[in-house]
């Protein structure tokens, strides 16, 4: 297995999906020996908002975790592209922000150059946002992220899995991204009539 992972997480509402992702140590290892997750300041701050939580804590305690980076490391292996063969990379969530800058080749932090790097040697990019409604300008950006590559995902939940809870609107979507990569999983109820 030489599959390796990096999931961002920006500063979007829904910080929780990325959670819930990177809490799923026992699938995600299946698949990927090596997963870092690079975090934006903004994300800290949504992280602390909406779910009352110290974000950079809460990764520490997530021991399928190999690395966790701050979007102002510059020193990180992950900089270069040649670090990143191999490489598949979730971002989840991405902010409008972060898909505007990436469909227009910025790379001013970390995780926009880890991304623009995944597309470059041609690893997996998913992207998952969820802002609504969407501007023009918004889905032109995921347009030209979608045709250089990246797989697009709003974070939009079902309602044929007959939800219970919010746990599984929010398991629906983590379950979804598994399935992008093509990993095995039994997060929801597959459509059955």
């Amino acid at each position: 297995m030489n599959n390796k992972l990096v999931v961002g997480l920006t500063g979007s509402s829904g910080i929780i999906y990325g959670l819930r992702l990177l809490r799923n140590c026992e699938i995600i290892g299946k698949y990927y020996s090596v997963l870092d997750v690079i975090v934006s300041d903004q994300a800290i701050k949504v992280a602390l908002y909406e779910n009352n939580l110290d974000l950079l804590n809460e990764l520490s305690s997530i021991k399928c975790i190999d690395n966790v980076y701050r979007e102002n490391d510059w020193l990180s292996p992950l900089a270069s592209s040649s670090n990143l063969i191999g490489y598949d990379m979730i971002i989840i969530p991405a902010s409008l922000n972060t898909i505007a800058k990436l469909a227009n080749g910025i790379q001013d932090n970390l995780l926009l150059r880890v991304a623009a790097s995944i597309l470059r040697v041609k690893g997996r990019l998913v992207v998952v946002f969820r802002e609504t409604p969407l501007s023009a300008q918004d889905l032109l950006n995921l347009y030209k992220l979608s045709r250089n590559g990246a797989v697009i995902m709003p974070a939009s939940p079902a309602f044929y899995i007959k939800p219970k809870n919010i746990d599984d609107l929010i398991n629906f979507i983590v379950g979804k991204v598994f399935d992008v990569l093509g990993i095995k999983h039994d997060l929801y109820r597959r459509w059955r009539t």
